[in-house]
């Protein structure tokens, strides 16, 4: 943005305190010269008269021109005095603020890794400085979350588009190989391909928030993923069963739906072959609503509970099978959980497997 040439702070705080001085030390003479004139016989007055005539210039009274150069001189005396004092006061006061200006020019060369970490007391321009370092910590976690995303995400997409290239490769140096054997493979290539490809999606269009907000029932769209999702629990040898209370919320039908059959999805797929089971549970409180999703899987370790809602992070056994998804999963339904203001928490059951719990705020 383009501005006009201005005064810095610094200097009008300098002219700001020499101004408040001069006013001060202008009203209080004019307050001596009212009641010097006019109420002559005050006793203030009188003492000060005599005291001048008196004491201090014996024999003689003070000349009303005297008195007014006097004046003069003292409001000059303020004035300079205010000026050299206000500039030194002033720069002690306004030197937090020249680091956190250096501070904001190093982050805006890219380099997030400066911290201010402004010592003394609390005070404005430390909270500020407080607010600039956590912002600045926040920005270098979302880049560098960012960064490692795109990383990922080129590394994931470019395996299928390898395995396509490789296949095709080998089709052509072979004529007589089986085409059909070949058509099969590439499009289950392509098909996980394409899956990436719209996680990718959703997970960006998640993030932006652009949906529309309708009330929702939590505790029919988890019925509705159960449903939806009974052929691969029975392929599995999973059991799932629902439960709870009407949850009203607000937010969009086909991301929550999306959110609560990635949940199931991954309870299914990560579980115990042929007799596990999974538990979604939804639950009322005041102010917001619950949907609990348990299953039953390995025992998983705090540390890697913690990475699970990185994208394209996989836990224990997450890369086999047939529908071991792209990773993204987890990722999908943080993303969708924050979009709706609500919070998700994933606990390590200690039987073996993954307790997952979404709280939203209930709909009013």
């Amino acid at each position: 943005m383009d501005r006009a040439p201005g005064l810095s702070v610094r200097l009008k705080l300098t002219l700001s305190y020499a101004g408040f001085l001069v006013i001060a030390g202008a009203l209080l003479l004019a307050l001596w010269v009212v009641l010097w004139r006019y109420l002559p016989q005050a006793p203030i007055v009188r003492n000060t008269r005599a005291g001048i005539g008196g004491a201090f210039f014996p024999g003689r009274s003070l000349p009303q021109r005297d008195f007014d150069q006097a004046a003069v001189a003292v409001l000059a005396f303020l004035l300079v005095f205010g000026l050299l004092g206000g500039w030194i006061l002033a720069g002690r006061m306004l030197a937090p603020l020249t680091r956190i200006t250096d501070a904001t020019r190093t982050a805006a060369t890219g380099s997030l890794s400066h911290r201010i970490r402004l010592p003394g007391r609390t005070d404005e321009f430390r909270e500020l400085a407080d607010a600039f370092d956590t912002m600045l910590a926040q920005l270098e976690a979302h880049v560098a979350g960012q960064q490692r995303f795109a990383a990922n995400a080129s590394h994931e997409l470019r395996t299928p588009l390898a395995i396509t290239q490789t296949l095709l490769d080998v089709a052509r140096s072979d004529p007589n190989r089986d085409s059909g054997e070949l058509d099969e493979r590439l499009r289950a290539v392509n098909a996980r391909a394409i899956d990436l490809t719209e996680a990718l999606l959703l997970l960006s269009r998640a993030g932006q928030r652009s949906f529309t907000r309708e009330h929702v029932d939590l505790s029919l769209i988890a019925e509705e993923a159960a449903e939806t999702l009974l052929p691969l629990a029975d392929k599995h040898g999973v059991t799932i069963e629902t439960s709870g209370d009407i949850t009203p919320a607000t937010g969009s039908p086909a991301l929550l739906l999306q959110m609560t059959t990635n949940l199931l999805h991954n309870a299914i797929v990560h579980n115990l072959p042929g007799h596990g089971t999974v538990q979604a549970k939804t639950v009322i409180s005041p102010g917001s609503v619950m949907l609990t999703v348990e299953n039953t899987g390995a025992k998983l370790t705090p540390q890697l509970v913690s990475t699970l809602t990185e994208p394209f992070q996989r836990g224990t056994e997450r890369i086999r099978g047939d529908h071991a998804g792209v990773g993204l999963g987890l990722a999908i339904v943080k993303s969708i959980i924050q979009a709706h203001d609500g919070n998700l928490t994933l606990t390590a059951r200690a039987a073996g497997g993954l307790r997952v719990t979404v709280q939203l705020p209930v709909a009013t």
